[in-house]
């Protein structure tokens, strides 16, 4: 995080959009331990849990988060996946 003014608007209003798209959230955290490999740990982590693909790609693309995609871009730097898990 570079910049923590973004946070407070954020967290709230793409918690609506997420549950509007289906998303739920599994984990929200800051507090990281690595407990094997190397590398920096991140600040923070987030899961949320799609229905499928198509939810997680038309909350990302939703008009109503633009500007919330732009402050955390503004504010953050890190990594944003999309991944199949397997059953």
């Amino acid at each position: 995080m570079t910049d923590p003014n973004w946070v407070e608007a954020y967290i709230p209003a793409v918690q609506a959009l997420v549950e509007k798209h289906g998303g739920r959230y599994l984990v929200r955290a800051q507090e990281i331990k690595r407990v094997e490999g190397q590398g920096a740990n991140p600040s923070a982590l987030v899961v949320i849990q799609w229905p499928d693909e198509a939810a997680a790609n038309a909350f990302y693309q939703d008009p109503a988060y633009a500007p919330y995609l732009k402050s955390r871009l503004a504010g953050s730097k890190g990594d944003f996946f999309n991944v199949a898990g397997l059953p």
